[in-house]
């Protein structure tokens, strides 16, 4: 073995927190290994297995064959700092696999996949299931991180491929203490399944940080009774949250599995139980949220959907309830806080800001900003089933002409639709005020209705953040919508944001790898010369300040965040009381 350098170790262990036994080098020349598999096969409990670049991908399927453990730590297979290796499948043969993929974690624990480029598998075979990372059967312990996974695409008619699936297929041991961190999905066909799957008994997980874009099947899927695992009881992803993650560019239109059929989720909860979806971002897929059962007689139940910006999605914001007479029930889930805006975007017949569908029973709607274009139903409600589900606490604004759709009668005035439902008790129509919610950023300005007229439920419920990771509760009142409006960063208020002096730009590339632009233009009106450019964390630490003293119009900074995690940053340009941010996604 050849032994790391202690300055490689050293930094290893900041970079990656990372304490190991044994370390293997597996690279081109000079390694110990020349295939990611030959390290895997001798790497025990402790071990880290460095990966180097070379001229050509690891054109290679990979196995874990041994479990780390609790007392000697965890296999951990990573990237060699600051290179990407890439593990590619062109070559790639499915023989006798099951599952069927370039990395695949079956029955095994401790383990954990960091800062790969995992690509090209590209069949048309209706007998091959392939992902680029499967976690399969019984496994513990395993933690993905900083992945790029692109190009896993299946084109056969009937069939489908993932880009990151766990499927929990022991009638007894789920697949548990999952976490799923900061991970890139793209370029996908995925046929009849999804993107990043949890599937099956899967019990207690965290997926944060990742971002799901370009693909043409549902991004996030959290999915129960599909027989996956043999035990009815235990068939369901749960104890789960999802957070930071953000999705986009999602369109199920020209999949071979739908046709033109325009029904492919950023995030979606069929058949799971016990998760909790917040603080994330979804635009411009066919449907933002969806919480329900595509399986008669079962339910999606205890889900909180909390603090997340739905956006400018192609037919739906958010939908609960099976969509159709044949489908199972929503039971129990809660819809709280969350900011929706112009929805529907190409005006489908069926389209909604929020679509109650078939048996929804005991939900509740509360403490959302549903914000519309005109004559788009801002809630349909058409199916006649379910009982006892709560609107309350709302504040709902168009522009153009207002539309509600309630069982049988269509309104276009807010009173009569409050008075015809029973519904929306304290829920209030009028414009929110919102900063900028097509660039991120929906926090609200000074003089908002949504300020201090949502209604705090309990602490589990309404939770500790906002979208921003601010406090959720400001002085026992909470606002409406995703953002409250203060925050943890000693800032006043990210909604209160005046332009007239100044303009902070959209940041570019966002998310991005580890350098951005932050760009913001001055006004020739304005005698302020002096700048603050501050960037928080998630926590609100201050982790870059910088300040500008320029006579001239426009002021460029490039942040380079090689030495920040992955998450969310907020970017801060102020001048004595008058301030601009941009919320930053870090993905390494």
């Amino acid at each position: 073995m050849k032994k790391l350098s202690l300055y490689i170790v050293i930094n290893l262990m900041m970079l990656s927190s990372i304490a190991f036994a044994g370390s293997y080098i597996v690279a081109e020349s000079n390694g110990d290994f020349n295939s990611i598999q030959s390290a895997l096969q001798a790497a025990v409990a402790g071990d880290t297995i460095l990966v180097r670049e070379k001229s050509e991908p690891y054109y290679e399927k990979i196995t874990f064959p041994n479990n780390g453990d609790q007392t000697n730590g965890y296999i951990v297979l990573m990237n060699y700092p600051n290179e990407n290796p890439i593990i590619d499948g062109a070559n790639y043969q499915a023989g006798n696999d099951d599952p069927q993929g370039l990395v695949r974690i079956v029955n095994k624990n401790y383990i954990k996949i960091i800062g790969f480029k995992i690509r090209n598998i590209v069949v048309s075979n209706n007998s091959i299931f392939p992902a680029g990372i499967w976690v399969y059967g019984s496994s513990s312990n395993i933690e993905i991180t900083k992945n790029k996974i692109h190009t896993i695409q299946q084109t056969a008619n009937n069939a489908g491929s993932h880009g990151l699936a766990v499927y929990g297929t022991h009638p007894t041991n789920p697949i548990s203490n999952i976490l799923i961190d900061g991970n890139e999905i793209y370029n996908c066909k995925l046929g009849w399944s999804e993107s990043l799957v949890l599937n099956g008994n899967v019990d207690n997980f965290v997926v944060k940080n990742n971002s799901v874009h370009d693909n043409n099947n549902i991004a996030y899927d959290f999915i129960g009774h599909e027989k996956v695992c043999p035990t009815p009881a235990l068939d369901q992803a749960r104890n789960g949250i999802v957070f930071n993650n953000i999705a986009y560019n999602i369109d199920s239109r020209g999949n071979q599995a739908y046709g033109d059929e325009a029904s492919a989720d950023g995030f979606y909860v069929d058949g799971g139980k016990d998760i909790i979806i917040e603080r994330n971002t979804v635009y411009n897929c066919n449907i933002g949220i969806e919480i329900a059962s595509e399986h008669g007689g079962k339910s999606t139940s205890g889900i909180i959907v909390r603090n997340n910006l739905v956006r400018e999605n192609i037919v739906l914001g958010i939908a609960f309830g099976g969509y159709d007479s044949k489908r199972g029930s929503t039971d129990n889930c809660k819809i709280i806080n969350n900011t929706l805006y112009k929805n529907n975007t190409e005006n489908f017949d069926w389209g909604a800001e929020i679509l109650v569908q078939y048996y929804c029973e005991n939900n509740l709607v509360a403490n959302n900003i549903v914000y519309s274009n005109s004559n788009i139903p801002m809630v349909d409600n058409s199916t006649k089933t379910g009982s006892d589900n709560l609107f309350s606490n709302n504040l709902y604004y168009t522009e153009g002409t207002a539309k509600w759709n309630w069982k049988s009668n269509t309104y276009t005035d807010f009173d009569s639709y409050k008075s015809n439902s029973s519904q929306e008790e304290n829920s209030l129509f009028g414009d929110p005020l919102l900063v900028d919610p097509t660039l991120d950023n929906p926090a609200i300005q000074q003089g908002s209705n949504a300020v201090d007229n949502g209604n705090i439920f309990s602490e589990n419920l309404n939770g500790d953040l906002d979208y921003f990771g601010n406090n959720r509760i400001n002085n026992d009142f909470i606002d409406i919508g995703a953002v409250e409006s203060s925050d943890v960063t000693g800032i006043e208020s990210f909604g209160q944001i005046m332009k007239n002096d100044f303009e902070l730009k959209p940041a570019f590339p966002n998310p991005f790898n580890p350098t951005t632009t932050i760009k913001f233009k001055i006004s020739p009106n304005s005698f302020k010369r002096y700048f603050e450019l501050n960037i928080y964390d998630i926590l609100g630490r201050n982790v870059k300040s910088e300040t500008f003293n320029s006579n001239v119009d426009e002021i460029t900074y490039k942040w380079n965040a090689e030495n920040m995690n992955s998450g969310v940053y907020y970017a801060v340009v102020s001048s004595d009381n008058e301030f601009m941010t941009n919320k930053l996604i870090l993905l390494k």
